[in-house]
């Protein structure tokens, strides 16, 4: 067990720009897990994480402790203050994890059902999205090329785990994929002529949701074979991404019960 105190440090530099850098973390194929229950997730899916890193008042708290009375990996210990510093939170977990970022299992698939993300670039609605597909029995996940990185520690920490039920693409040609698809892309759009709540959504469908500020791209929302629009207020003019995914994956889990 080593200690860490100086910003100096080759390391804790090191750590930090693994926090910071999407480009980092695909150069290692390292990600960084922060708080103990996506390192359990990550263990129950993978294996144990190949080190720790641990703030000194993390270390006196019990499930911490805990943990890593059991634990195999190598385990580093930072001050309150640099571990602060990493964290992506206000209040810090006291524990993260460097993890190998796990690949995807299975090739696209034109075939099943999809969920497309088109420039969403908050990483906290990435997750939400993440963790809403997972729940909802969605497994492909596409992202388009200027997406938030979807293995950053804020998108981790969003998503609550689902990533290691999924299988995440990034950087994808969404209009090629649609172009192709066996089943039906389906996107939201205000003013759309269908109702989501008539729409059929038993057969393979590809669920599009676009970025927050510009919605889906005319070449994706073209390539899409349905429009629907989800019923609301006439007060309200849009809905949070991530709310309104997480209510179009649920209708369609309730249309096919």
């Amino acid at each position: 067990m080593r200690q860490i105190a100086s910003r100096d440090n080759p390391y804790f530099k090191a750590l930090k720009k693994l926090c910071q850098s999407g480009r980092e973390r695909r150069k290692t194929g390292q990600i960084v897990l922060d708080g103990m229950h996506l390192i359990k997730e990550y263990a129950a899916h993978f294996s144990h994480p190949m080190a720790l890193v641990i703030s000194e008042s993390g270390a006196l708290r019990t499930e911490i402790a805990a943990y890593l009375s059991g634990s195999c990996s190598t385990i580093t210990v930072l001050t309150d203050v640099l571990f602060d510093d990493l964290a992506a939170v206000e209040t810090p977990s006291g524990i993260m994890a460097v993890v190998l970022q796990p690949k995807t299992s299975h090739a696209l698939n034109q075939e099943i059902d999809a969920v497309l993300l088109d420039g969403i670039q908050d990483p906290g609605n990435v997750g939400s999205i993440l963790r809403s597909a997972a729940a909802a029995g969605f497994r492909q996940i596409l992202l388009s090329a200027d997406c938030a990185h979807a293995w950053s520690p804020k998108t981790l920490r969003a998503a609550m785990g689902a990533h290691f039920q999924l299988d995440i693409h990034e950087s994808c040609d969404l209009p090629g994929f649609l172009g192709g698809y066996q089943g039906q892309g389906i996107v939201t759009a205000l003013g759309a002529d269908q109702s989501l709540y008539v729409a059929n959504l038993k057969k393979p469908l590809a669920w599009v949701f676009g970025s927050e500020g510009q919605g889906v791209r005319p070449e994706v929302a073209e390539a899409s074979r349905v429009k629907v629009q989800i019923p609301m207020s006439r007060t309200t003019e849009s809905l949070n991404v991530a709310a309104a995914a997480a209510i179009c994956l649920f209708e369609t889990v309730r249309q096919r019960q």
